[in-house]
This record gives structure tokens, C-alpha cells and sequence, in this order.
């Protein structure tokens, strides 16, 4: 995410850039069914997720939180989403899909119309586009207010349209507007 940063607005916004301990938040494909080890190491992400989150709310309580991630971090964040006690202001998932396979019934929360933009590739090496619409169903019941993306023929990484979405979704969100306005809201 901190290549991506670098294109982004900074005025009116702060950044919080959590990293993993290792070289990535869980050992397993996104995609693979949940073992008792992945279980552990998605357990821990999340939690150092959340203390990162509560962090950033501690510290700037009246600040609207976009939390957002690439790949691993896109799929972590939907999970975090879907688990969140607190949840945050709006989410933008770039390219990404629930953890585990469905016969894992991942949890669904309600996240009341919270603004969530989501993206994959047709073709992505790591996200399959069937894991993307899956995370997009639950989404859907979740009752997260979506804008999507697909890409055809994009190779895993962030496009600069997606840079721009997420630049907008910032700026809304830093002068207090509604997101996603206009786009069925």
C-alpha cells in the first residue's frame, strides 16, 4: 500500500500503514479451506489490525477511517470487516476475496450501507474472479453500500483507476461528504 499512498491527497488525511510480522498476514492461499494453523494466523492478523484501528481512533476520535488493502491486505480487511465490533467509516478492497474456502461459512455481518469499494482482475493469478463475486454476494447481504470493479486482463497489482476511486473516497471522506454519491445512494 505505500506505493499506492505516494498518489494519494494527503491534505485533511492521515495514513496508517499496518504491516505484517512476517512476509505476509497468513501462510495460506486466500482461497484455500481454513486449516487450524490458518485459523490461528488470521486470528492474530485481525487482532493486530483492530489495535492498529483503535489506535488511529485513540488518537483522532472524530476522524472517518478508510480502511483499505491489496491482495492479502484486501482480503484480511474484508475480514475484518465482517468481525468488527467497531466497524469503520468506508473500505476499499483491491482485489481481494473472504479467507477460506465457502464451505468455511465465513461470518456475515451488517454493515449498514457502510461504502465499500471492491476490485479484481478477470484473470488474477491469486484472486480468482469466482472468490471475488463470492466476497461480493456476502457484501451484498451484508448490506454494504458497493462500488466494483473488474479488470480484464489486469496482471496483480493496483490500477490507476483504482488509485483514483480510492483518492476520491479520501477526499469525501475528509470534508465530511457522502460517498459514492449519485451511484445509487
Amino acid at each position: 500500500m505505500a506505493s499506492i499512498v505516494r498518489h494519494l491527497p494527503a491534505e485533511g488525511v492521515r495514513f496508517v500503514l499496518p504491516k505484517s510480522a512476517g512476509a505476509g498476514w497468513y501462510a495460506a492461499r486466500a482461497v484455500d479451506p481454513l486449516t487450524a494453523v490458518t485459523r490461528d494466523e488470521v486470528a492474530r492478523s485481525l487482532s493486530a489490525l483492530g489495535d492498529v484501528i483503535d489506535e488511529a481512533r485513540s488518537a483522532h476520535p472524530d476522524a472517518r477511517i478508510l480502511l483499505a488493502g491489496f491482495s492479502q491486505g484486501a482480503c484480511l480487511s474484508v475480514e475484518y470487516l465482517m468481525q468488527a465490533t467497531q466497524p469503520v467509516s468506508a473500505a476499499a478492497l483491491l482485489t481481494g476475496c473472504r479467507v477460506g474456502a465457502r464451505s468455511d461459512a465465513p461470518p456475515v455481518a451488517n454493515l449498514a450501507r457502510m461504502p465499500v469499494y471492491a476490485t479484481c482482475g478477470d484473470d488474477d493469478p491469486w484472486i480468482p474472479a469466482a472468490a471475488y463475486h463470492d466476497m461480493l454476494g456476502d457484501l451484498t447481504r451484508a448490506s454494504a453500500r458497493i462500488r466494483t470493479d473488474m479488470f480484464p486482463g489486469r496482471p496483480h497489482e493496483v490500477a490507476p483507476a483504482e488509485i483514483a476511486v480510492v483518492a476520491a473516497m479520501l477526499a469525501d471522506l475528509a470534508h465530511g461528504r457522502s460517498l459514492f454519491e449519485g451511484a445509487g445512494s
